[in-house]
């Protein structure tokens, strides 16, 4: 190769570039297809760098050592790089309206590192940017390269993902762009069409039903296609669920463009006029709703989605009120449901890529309420852990009235999410191709890693927090801009007009079409007078009774279950104290006393052996919160676990039992989403204390309770609230089963409080027997804690292998001479055993003026059964209610009413107990003693007045 002429090619190389040409050079010597064209071909011409020997080394004596300035120059640009993939979200575009707008950040300003952009060209881009694409040339194209990759309209955070892998591959798909979405002419049309009908439905309801809640869609309709676009993936993927919780903005826009709930069917429900009713197109699908029904942007839907094979998906949006972000958990819970393999022993099997979630958040909401933090950290839990949820923040940068300044103590409302290493996706929500671009990143973030992923789709709320609301006089600057500003379909059509995708006429064409059809389908419809709406009644499978259900087992079969649930593997060493306390239970039948533990144990063993599933957690549940219970075994020597309830024979249903989190409303949630989404397994919460529940009242109440009447929803679960009081304290002796009883109603859930091990036993069975029934409703025990060990709680093996459980149990050997008995006493749970302690002690004493009934079902009330005992006692004079608790808690203000209904107008209704109190009981034990004798001694003794004021 000729040298001519090399001295004018190579004086424009120099500093920094030098390094950087000898490198390439290098390349070139190995393979010439691996330098950069324009080099090669200088290469090819001149040979080598003038600078470079013969012999291939550089000669000495030239400028080819960097300065100390270009090593400073190099080490701020690579801290620059560094910023903008770190901090690039802090300059980003992904605010469409508002004072944040058009952002500046100084951590990703060269200016502030000392460098120019003469400085950014000296370098070369690989110096820099190890895997910098071939278009890029030096540092300066890497700062604008990387800056329209982290700080355009879509940025992201990923820096505080500890894991290498996941971080690595985040920031090469975000840099190389491998998951930005390029649209063809068509596709960008569709995509028009769906965003244009998205606004046209909203704009039609607000003309059509004037003044109306709706909570719009409107600032955030891009939401729609990205939905639309996870569900097209999942069903791509052949995934068979994909579940998803959200609250009120854009809901009915999701029911009607993603959940397929018909358009006339959302009309009707808008509809005001008190005379008439405005009835669906005949066709138009059904959705079944509860007796009481629900405010229409509370109703969830579900519906199957087919793609191209025929291969069906099934897309369920949960119910939700206004709790907001309450139905996380819930949903998460649906989705582990639709994951788990149940139909083996052992613990159920999960199929991550079964189902997952998609969970939709206010930005206000995301931050404030607790509940999300609880659900974001049953992620990576074993027991919780649904292979990754991707989230998305409807922003829209202002809750109800408060601005974001008085509403979070950080930067984004995603912030949150960082703590648990989920990586984050900013976008703005006027450029549905970014959006797009988002959605198919964190679709593959999930099916990669399952974890957790969340979009923060930036838009806004074009009215107010709901249409009747005027938010400008709270936010007047943001809704002057909003005002101001294009709604993101004509933002979006106007960028295809510019590209020649479409014109201005074909776009004002679309607007028509799209306003017509609403229109037609409007018009279509029918006006019905009516004198009166008809009131929905209640199932008839809830207003019967459960008392056919057979519950008993054969005694075999119980000793059988009973030997197996000794077992354990060869060289599993028990703790010592646990084996004698397990050795205990081999003599259970021998002796002919079955405790508590070993009833329970039991119950869960048939159960399973009927080939119901099992699912039980809570805290301390594996043991146990008073340790009695022991369903996971660890070895002292190698900490192995074991579970006997694993390997039963015969038995082809899964056992899952884990200790929860320190949490009550993100497990209670998740469990009651499991039994909805799985109504043939038996779910239990356990709380460690009975009034742990409190934390969890609003699953409580607007759940559990209601979810059947309201929705629709149907769910068997068990409640297991320790209750009683042992002198405990305040907080740690009442389930607060008024609450329960205040809530009571529609036979929506069955309230008791057992006093014997074959009763609890019988109870779960029961329970069991009505899954995915008709029939089914929630159970909520008050579990004992001193009764767990009380040999007066125990029961003959003849109680399990005869009867059912009995809503009301009489005293034994009291109210046998039915004319001399004056007193009926009635009570539930603890001290009904204390009454037995104290009567067995007074066995001397002349008690046939005494009757005691244990009223064992608190709810359904058992007033058929209570007022034929009743009967047999006419000479009665007072029936009285004994209980434990504050006479303004407890079962009383339930029971007065149902009592006064079956006695006689001779006979009086009184009350024994605790008089009306703030807190449950009292914190020193010795009064406690006092007062629990107190209870006792009114309760027994012949005197006027029952009341302990």
């Amino acid at each position: 190769m000729s040298n001519k002429g090399s001295e004018s090619i190579w004086d424009q190389f120099h500093g920094p570039n030098m390094g950087y040409v000898e490198e390439q050079y290098e390349q070139f010597l190995e393979d010439p297809d691996l330098v950069d064209p324009s080099l090669k071909d200088i290469f090819r011409e001149y040979g080598a760098p003038e600078w470079i020997s013969p012999g291939g080394t550089t000669q000495p004596g030239e400028a080819q050592e960097l300065s100390d300035g270009d090593v400073q120059k190099i080490s701020a640009t690579m801290k620059l790089v560094e910023a903008i993939r770190r901090h690039g979200h802090l300059e980003a575009n992904i605010y469409p309206v508002g004072r944040k707008k058009d952002r500046y950040s100084p951590l990703v300003d060269p200016k502030t590192y000392g460098l120019s952009d003469e400085d950014l060209r000296s370098i070369p881009a690989r110096w820099v940017w190890k895997n910098a694409p071939s278009n890029v040339n030096n540092a300066l194209d890497v700062v604008k390269t990387l800056k329209l990759r982290y700080a355009g309209k879509i940025s992201f955070e990923f820096y505080h993902v500890h894991d290498d892998q996941e971080r690595e591959w985040l920031q090469q798909n975000v840099e190389t762009g491998n998951f930005n979405v390029t649209l063809n002419p068509d596709e960008k049309k569709e995509l028009l069409q769906n965003i244009a009908e998205v606004e046209g439905f909203e704009q039609f309801l607000g003309k059509t039903f004037v003044g109306q809640k709706r909570f719009s869609i409107e600032g955030l309709d891009v939401m729609v296609p990205m939905l639309n676009r996870l569900v097209h993936e999942a069903n791509n993927d052949s995934v068979e669920h994909v579940l998803m919780g959200m609250a009120h903005r854009g809901r009915l826009n999701v029911l009607a463009h993603v959940l397929g709930k018909p358009y006339d069917l959302i009309f009707s429900e808008f509809h005001s006029s008190p005379d008439k009713e405005l009835i669906p197109s005949e066709g138009s699908t059904g959705i079944n709703y509860g007796w009481t029904g629900d405010v229409k942007y509370h109703f969830g839907a579900d519906r199957d989605i087919k793609g191209k094979d025929e291969k069906s998906t099934h897309v369920t949006l949960a119910h939700n009120p206004s709790h907001l972000e309450f139905v996380n958990p819930i949903v998460e819970g649906y989705t582990r449901a639709a994951q788990d393999d149940r139909t083996h022993s052992g613990y159920a099997e999960p199929d991550l890529n079964k189902a997952f979630t998609i969970s939709i958040h206010g930005d206000a909401a995301f931050i404030g309420e607790g509940v999300v933090a609880e659900t974001l950290n049953l992620s990576r839990l074993r027991g919780y852990h649904t292979g990754g949820t991707i989230h998305i923040i409807a922003n829209n940068l202002v809750g109800f009235t408060t601005n974001n300044t008085d509403g979070r103590s950080t930067t984004y409302a995603s912030d949150l999410a960082k703590g648990f290493e989920i990586p984050v996706v900013h976008v703005n929500a006027d450029d549905p191709e970014a959006c797009l671009t988002a959605v198919n990143l964190v679709y593959e973030y999930r099916k990669k890693f399952h974890k957790d992923i969340l979009i923060d789709l930036v838009g806004y709320r074009r009215y107010g927090h709901n249409e009747m609301d005027e938010p400008r006089s709270t936010q007047p600057f943001l809704y002057q801009n909003i005002d101001e500003h294009d709604s993101a379909l004509h933002v979006y059509a106007q960028s295809l007009v510019e590209e020649g995708v479409i014109s201005e006429e074909e776009f004002n064409q679309l607007k028509k079409d799209v306003s017509k059809k609403f229109k037609s389908i409007y018009e279509s419809m029918k006006e019905d007078e009516q004198d009166e709406p008809e009131e929905a009644e209640v199932p008839e499978a809830l207003t019967n009774g459960l008392e056919e259900i057979e519950t008993a087992v054969p005694l075999e079969t119980l000793e059988e279950l009973n030997e197996n649930l000794l077992k354990r593997p060869e060289g599993f060493n028990v703790f010592k104290k646990l084996e004698r306390i397990l050795k205990k239970r081999a003599k259970g039948f021998e002796e002919g006393k079955i405790d508590w533990s070993l009833g329970e144990a039991l119950a869960f063993a048939t159960i399973l052996k009927d080939g119901t599933p099992i699912r039980i957690t809570g805290q301390d549940t594996e043991r146990g919160t008073f340790a009695h219970r022991h369903a996971v075994l660890h070895d002292v020597e190698t900490e192995d676990t074991y579970s006997p309830f694993h390997d039963l024979a015969g038995v082809h249903a899964s056992f899952d039992v884990y200790n929860s989190p320190l949490s009550e409303v993100g497990v209670l949630g998740f469990e009651y989403g499991y039994s909805v989404q799985s109504p043939e397994t038996l779910v239990f919460w356990e709380a460690q204390f009975g009034d742990f529940a409190n934390t969890g009242q609003v699953i409580l109440d607007q759940f559990i309770a209601a979810g059947r009447a309201k929705w629709g929803q149907k769910s068997n679960m068990v409640l297991l609230l320790p209750h009683g009081y042992e002198g405990q304290g305040p907080e740690h002796s009442s389930a607060r089963l008024e609450r329960f009883l205040q809530l009571s109603a529609e036979n929506n859930f069955t309230v008791a409080n057992v006093t014997s091990s074959a009763q609890f036993f019988h109870l779960l069975r029961r329970q069991a027997a009505i899954g995915g029934k008709d029939s089914a409703r929630p159970l909520v025990v008050m579990t004992p804690k001193s009764l767990l060990r009380n040999p007066r709680v125990a029961a003959a093996p003849s109680e399990f292998t005869e009867g059912k459980f009995n809503p009301v149990v009489e005293q034994k050997n009291l109210g046998t001479k039915k004319t001399k008995v004056k007193r009926v006493v009635l009570g539930s749970g603890k001290i009904m055993v204390d009454l037995d302690e104290a009567l067995d002690e007074r066995k001397g004493e002349d008690f046939d003026w005494l009757h005691v009934l244990r009223v064992e079902q608190i709810y359904p009330f058992p007033a058929e059964q209570i007022k034929d005992i009743l009967a047999r006692y006419k000479n009665a004079e007072e029936i009285v209610w004994v209980q434990e608790e504050p006479r303004n808690a407890g079962s009383w203000d339930f029971v007065k009413e149902e009592l006064q209904t079956l006695v006689k107008d001779s006979q009086t209704v009184k009350y024994i107990g605790r008089p009306r109190r703030s807190a449950p009981s009292v914190g020193e034990p010795n009064i406690h003693k006092a007062e629990q004798s107190k209870i006792i001694n009114q309760t027994l003794k012949l005197s006027k007045g029952g009341d302990s004021q």
